[in-house]
């Protein structure tokens, strides 16, 4: 073949030989390009063992996944936001910023004193400061409170922060949306084919599964091990699917029975989980603040107790669930996808629990005094900065819990089932590497931090920091002191599921973001938005700056005479592609019925040839 080619481009002109040869000495460079590109990838190694080993590719990369994306994030923040209001602070580049007083408002809802530290200062009070948020920290960039400037200058350019401030927020939350479909729809590509034919997915592993370029031992291993794995996990389904086909009428009595029994038990634990944090919130609310009590260790408690007992309640929730779960006599796969619900519930329902329980503190108003102001500005001069400090809790409380978890529990255990032989003991065994906990644990730290990053730009950046360490974390857990499940789980089919969980986990961020910038009143005495009666009033204001003509296309665009036409034109465009994929569908359906006719029609000639052949 290579010999026929030199032959036709002997016969070729000088520039089609040319443009042929750099065409294929670029495609050349882009593969060693790529190759080369793959090595700076992060944990690509890491992750290329746990796969071989375990097979757990639904956990470890959503740790890379978040890892960018929160540094992304942190990187689009800090641009757009803390970078002008350092550079306009200190004078960088010759610039300035201007702080405009609000108008119309009373005066004492303009004062806010931070809790800063103030003379000599203790060892624990820096300690309590750096994981809580206050003292030192609370007048940092790292809190809304920080950002009170209206405009920076650069020589002769204006820079409006606030509607800045607003736009990051709607920018870093579109990126994750659109992060997040686009990861789903490869999922869901891959979930319609997987499930499409279970025998065409076995076939396709056990005659085109293996990657002949692998030339090392140690990877022909790994993908050994990930074959291997994955007809486990098939016959296992298989299994589980016979013995479902086989029960009685009496068995599937006893186990819908079992099920809806056990379901109770579910409702009266997240019954008691709600209860709890509610009842933890309110107590701390109203005892947090009482300058009656001396003591410093129990107001410290009580100013902490509700992420306390949020993080207790995402600690044994999962627990239970995952124990009952084991008696419904579920699939591997719907196993991780019930228990992912219900403890996802759990976590998701008790940050709105906290954040419900701040908003009618902060809304309750009885004087004059906070009714003119809006909010209750004795209690929170600035309520985001404080909404702020409440999200930063909840993630160092989560990661100070992954961390013990793994020091005080994981590694005294391992070393209990390691070195006594003692008959309990060893029957208690190692802990396994459950998927859903960890998985619960990636989608309830990022859903923390699409909601603080409003209230904390620099949240991202701790979540990034985060994952990084939570990574080696799980991996020295899972390759020193934790089992591998027992049972064996396709992590590749629940990867859709775990993204559309996350997806769930976004969109029910937009719901108390868009309550603080759209309904209650931005504080009066800090942040960017002191001079608008909402965060979202800022956009408005700025588009009565634009000239005449172009305020008319946008108030068009906004109004209903605009929207009707629209929806209707989404709406027809929706079902077309509908209808195509339907069409293509049927296309696809009769293209393998014509291969099954194909595949019968071979056979049928060669029995035909035998039996010639045999007269």
């Amino acid at each position: 073949l290579r010999d026929c080619i030199q032959t036709d481009i002997r016969y070729l002109s000088g520039w089609k030989q040319w443009k042929r040869t750099s065409s294929k000495s670029l495609k050349k460079v882009l593969s060693e390009v790529k190759e080369l590109s793959s090595y700076l990838e992060l944990w690509r190694h890491d992750i290329h063992s746990i796969e071989g080993i375990y097979c757990l590719m639904c956990i470890f990369p959503h740790s890379m996944c978040f890892c960018l994306l929160n540094f992304i994030i942190f990187i689009l923040m800090f641009s757009f936001i803390t970078l002008p209001s350092i550079i306009s602070e200190y004078g960088i580049f010759n610039s300035s910023f201007a702080k405009v007083q609000p108008k119309h408002i009373e005066p004492h809802c303009t004062v806010y004193k931070p809790t800063g530290n103030q003379g000599l200062v203790y060892f624990y009070t820096y300690l309590k400061d750096l994981l809580s948020g206050t003292g030192f920290l609370e007048v940092t960039e790292l809190f809304y409170g920080y950002y009170t400037i209206d405009a920076a200058w650069l020589s002769t350019l204006s820079y409006n922060l606030p509607l800045a401030y607003l736009l990051a927020t709607f920018a870093y939350l579109a990126l994750s949306l659109l992060w997040i479909i686009k990861r789903s729809v490869e999922g869901f590509k891959h979930n319609l084919v997987h499930n499409e034919d279970q025998f065409q997915s076995y076939c396709n592993k056990v005659f085109a599964g293996w990657d002949f370029c692998i030339t090392d031992p140690n990877a022909a291993q790994l993908k050994h091990r990930s074959l291997q794995y994955e007809l486990k996990t098939d016959l296992e389904e298989e299994r589980l699917k016979q013995k479902i086909a086989e029960r009685t009428t009496k068995e599937k009595l006893r186990i819908y029975s079992l099920r809806i029994f056990i379901n109770i038990i579910v409702l009266a634990v997240l019954s008691g989980c709600f209860y709890s944090i509610y009842r933890a919130t309110v107590f701390s609310q109203e005892n947090s603040n009482d300058i009656n009590n001396t003591n410093f260790q129990a107001n410290l408690l009580v100013q902490y107790l509700p992420s306390i007992v949020i993080t207790l309640a995402n600690f044994i929730a999962p627990q239970i669930f995952s124990f009952l779960i084991t008696f419904e006599d579920y699939s591997p796969a719907f196993e991780i996808r019930l228990t992912l619900l219900r403890c996802i519930f759990v976590r998701l329902a008790s940050i709105g629990v906290l954040l419900f329980s701040l908003w009618s503190q902060i809304s309750y108003c009885d004087t004059d005094k906070c009714k003119a102001c809006g909010y209750n500005y004795e209690l929170y001069p600035c309520w985001e900065t404080q909404v702020g400090q409440e999200m930063y809790k909840l993630m160092i409380f989560d990661f100070i819990i992954i961390i013990a978890m793994t020091l005080f529990v994981d590694f005294p255990r391992k070393l209990l089932v390691t070195h006594c032989s003692c008959k309990p003991v060893q029957w208690y065994g190692l802990q396994e590497f459950g998927i859903s906990d960890n998985v619960l644990d990636i989608i309830y730290g990022q859903t923390i931090c699409w909601i603080g990053t409003f209230f904390s730009p620099f949240l991202p950046a701790i979540a990034t920091v985060k994952y990084f360490i939570v990574f080696y974390i799980k991996k020295v857990s899972l390759m020193h002191t934790r089992k591998p499940a027992a049972r064996p789980i396709r992590a590749s089919s629940s990867n859709f599921f775990f993204l559309v969980v996350l997806l769930i986990g976004l969109v029910l961020a937009f719901i108390p973001l868009g309550i603080s910038i759209a309904h209650i009143p931005s504080s009066k005495a800090c942040g960017p938005f002191r001079s608008f009666n909402t965060s979202w009033a800022v956009v408005p204001a700025t588009v009565l700056g634009f000239p005449t003509g172009l305020q008319q296309v946008l108030n068009s665009i906004a109004s209903e005479a605009f929207a009707v036409p629209f929806f209707m034109v989404i709406c027809l465009v929706m079902f077309y592609f509908i209808a195509l994929a339907g069409a293509h569908k049927r296309v696809v359906e009769q293209l393998r019925e014509q291969l099954v006719m194909e595949s019968r029609d071979k056979l049928f000639l060669i029995r035909k040839i035998t039996e010639a052949q045999r007269h």
